[in-house]
């Protein structure tokens, strides 16, 4: 037979093109609210509590009941089963108030119509009364307060830092404020229930976490998990907020389904979705660093004090995690930090790319920055001094193995022609004049892997058909990062088969059961490696049987560009797979995965939390106009690590994306409550997220494609989703080294994040003080 096995398009570590691309840009791609929507279906709204802490002493609903359309109101007393939706079993956070409100915009009620317009008028209409009670916004003062703990907090500490601190010849304290940030998804919460027969009940949502709203339904409704069904085609964005937001609404939706009998859908208004609805942690960190003559760190002790909302949600590992990054890529040789995760009466505080480690990363950025001031340095020259060497421990005790950081630094640096480029700014700046530059290079190191040890498992499910084409389901979720594409690259190059063969289907409970979140950048890692399990599984019945078939050794049979290979023949691979299933071979696996090499004990606070590390640097250059507070970012040049890369098209886009992102977070995107405990900055008008006109003018961005992941990752790729985030740093690094030169840089910026104009702008006029 003729041997025609020209190399496929669409394995992997090629480019290739997002499998929904065509489909984004066109209109065509379905989201949840784009579904065909059953017959009889109703619509839930909430109802928001306008007390920011207190007592609800009464409900009068008699005109929302009255109102057109209107079927009926639901309440905690309506709730079958448990009225708690928390993600870690510490039941403090219910679906609706039970007669205590603890923030402002809290869901108290929902209201249930013909129409959502319906639901919408009627719920405004509901008048609640409360009994108020003190409140307090953020950390600090919920810390002067005695709000205490939300969550158990954690110290991290390796050696002596309190008594190394006393003998080290320089120290430097200070105070960091560090803003959270609101995801702002572009499709926004939404949930649709069907009601089945018996107790069965079908949501098809917008989530990152489909077993966690799967169990979150049943244990509201008081059934098992078995009886209810998650469905999760895709999402239009999701970057944490859906991994435990989406329980709200799922809850609500399937409470009022099984109630009436009716398909119910809930989809918010963007206004009412920001302030019901969880965001990146503010924090206020004190930290002290002790250094010597040359730049090099001695000990460092810090203190973390987060807003993380009047319940834990994910603030326990969120606030962790944010001191395990709280090195960033350097070495502390004495360390002490602690975590402070304090309750507020805001919304709680939840997960967003980095979860927690972007905050954790700028405080080590703010101290180097500190000591180059102090010491007249180029803060790189002491980044570079302190960089971790291979062998030394994080404050957690794990040993770092695979630092590229040198190598990766020295790229960056010729690359960007960054010492030339510094010079050029020292000699602008030194002019005087309105317009001052910046610029700065950062690096980052970042784990990879869930610090829950049991959440770094997959699972994968595959179905080859006797016409050769192949369904592939995971558990992982696609929000427009590609996950899909990249698994099924992987599906594609073990089967040696065209990436159209294989049909890539929807998310759900059905077929991939007790899935973790798409989140801390592992859906690919685990997702991809469960879905490999699976096909090595069916490529081992093929093999055997194709041994059997030609009368060959089983080492002589390969898989080839859309053949396999036997011994001298080369059989399509549709050939093969209409004969293995005459043959009655199964044609089907479930493919497993989990982490290995991992642990941690939260008491010691010892292990290997992460499997693996990846690693960037970014080099930013900015204008700041010293009457307004505005800048720019002129130019930014980026190399990121992602291994051998799955799909270099994909992660480039997800470095662009998550550079701009971080920027976001640190210069423009800025959370405000009022005194009442109001979210003002609740929608587009008063939040402002990077717009195109904010990229760079010139944006370099490059993948370090010498690197390959030390350990046995997915094709020896790595993570991307979340590490290129903290890239954005060098943006407010660069802006604060704008600022200072209005003194001559005899002291720092020290600006609080997000470096608003206004922020900059007082910044400028206090340092010229």
């Amino acid at each position: 037979m003729k041997d025609d096995t020209t190399p496929i398009r669409g394995l992997a570590h090629q480019d290739t093109p997002h499998d929904s691309a065509i489909k984004h840009v066109t209109g065509r791609a379905e989201y949840t609210d784009d579904l065909p929507e059953p017959a009889g279906l109703i619509h839930a709204y909430l109802g928001l509590s306008q007390c920011a802490h207190g007592r609800i002493t009464a409900m009068d609903f008699s005109a929302t009941l009255a109102s057109p359309g209107v079927i009926g109101v639901m309440t905690a007393a309506d709730i079958p089963g448990v009225n708690d939706i928390s993600p870690n079993g510490k039941n403090d956070d219910p679906i609706l108030a039970d007669g205590l409100v603890q923030f402002h915009g809290q869901p108290v009620f929902a209201v249930i119509a013909e129409t959502r317009d319906e639901a919408r008028r009627a719920a405004h209409k509901a008048k609640i009364a409360y009994d108020p009670l003190p409140h307090a916004l953020d950390p600090m003062a919920a810390k002067n307060a005695g709000m205490g703990y939300v969550t158990d907090n954690l110290t991290l500490r390796r050696g002596d830092a309190p008594a190394v601190m006393t003998r080290a010849p320089r120290r430097i304290d200070g105070r960091f404020a560090i803003g959270g940030q609101d995801h702002f998804y572009l499709e926004g919460q939404i949930a649709m229930a069907v009601p089945g027969e018996d107790e069965d009940v079908i949501l098809n949502v917008s989530t990152q976490h489909p077993s966690e709203v799967q169990h979150m339904v049943a244990h509201c409704l008081k059934i098992p998990s078995s009886a209810v069904t998650v469905n999760v085609r895709r999402m239009g964005g999701g970057f944490g907020g859906k991994e435990t937001q989406m329980n709200l609404f799922a809850c609500v939706a399937a409470i009022a389904a099984k109630r009436w009998n009716r398909a119910v859908k809930i989809r918010p208004d963007r206004d009412d979705d920001m302030i019901a609805t969880g965001k990146r942690h503010d924090f206020v960190v004190d930290y002290s660093v002790g250094f010597d003559d040359e730049g090099r760190i001695l000990a460092v002790e810090g203190d973390w004090y987060a807003r993380c909302g009047f319940s834990a949600d994910l603030s326990g590992p969120v606030t962790d995690r944010a001191l395990f990054h709280a090195d960033n890529a350097y070495f502390y040789p004495d360390v002490r930090i602690s975590s402070h995760p304090m309750k507020t009466n805001t919304v709680s505080s939840t997960a967003f790319r980095g979860f927690g480690g972007p905050q954790g990363v700028i405080v080590a950025e703010r101290m180097v920055e500190e000591i180059a001031y102090a010491l007249g340095l180029d803060p790189l020259e002491v980044r570079r001094r302190n960089l971790y060497k291979n062998g030394q421990l994080t404050p957690y005790h794990q040993e770092v193995q695979d630092q590229i950081l040198p190598q990766l630094l020295d790229e960056l640096e010729a690359s960007s022609d960054y010492k030339a480029r510094r010079q050029a700014v020292l000699d602008w700046n030194a002019k005087g004049g309105v317009i001052r530059k910046g610029i700065a290079l950062t690096p980052v190191k970042f784990g990879i892997s869930f610090t829950a040890t049991h959440f770094n498992q997959a699972g994968a499910l595959i179905h080859v058909y006797a016409d050769g084409s192949i369904a592939l389901n995971h558990g992982g979720t696609e929000m427009g990062q590609g996950l899909n594409t990249k698994v099924a690259q992987v599906v594609a190059e073990a089967f040696q088969c065209d990436l159209k063969r294989i049909k890539i289907t929807k998310t759900t409970t059905e077929k991939v059961p007790n899935t973790s979140a798409t989140a801390a950048s592992s859906g690919t890692d685990l997702n991809g490696m469960a879905a490999l399990d699976a096909a090595e599984q069916i490529k081992e019945r093929l093999v055997e049987f194709v041994a059997e078939r030609w009368q060959v050794a089983p080492d002589q049979v390969e898989f080839v560009p859309g053949h396999i290979r036997a011994g001298d023949h080369v059989i399509p691979f549709t050939e093969v797979i209409r004969a293995a299933y005459m043959a009655r071979i199964h044609l089907s696996a479930a493919g497993f995965y989990k982490t290995p090499k991992i642990h941690w004990d939260r008491a010691t606070g010892k292990g290997r939390p992460f499997y693996y590390y990846a690693y960037g640097a970014a080099v930013s250059e900015v204008s700041v106009d010293t009457l307004t507070g505005e800048y720019v970012i002129d130019r930014a040049d980026v190399l990121h690590d992602v291994g051998r890369s799955l799909n270099p098209a994909i992660d480039k886009g997800q470095v662009e994306g998550a550079f701009v992102q971080g920027a976001g977070w640190l210069t423009c995107e800025e959370l405000w409550w009022d005194k009442d405990g109001r979210l003002r900055t609740h929608a587009p008008s008063t939040y402002k997220v990077p717009l195109a006109s904010d990229r760079p003018r010139i944006f370099n961005v490059k993948l370090a494609d010498w690197s390959e992941a030390a350990e046995r990752t997915i094709k020896r790729s790595k993570a991307v989703g979340e590490p290129p985030f903290m890239l954005g740093i060098s943006v407010f690094e660069a802006i604060n080294m704008a600022v200072a030169s209005v003194c001559g840089y005899r002291q720092p910026a020290r600006l609080d994040a997000p470096a608003t104009p206004e922020r900059v702008l007082m910044a400028v006029e206090r340092l010229k003080a």
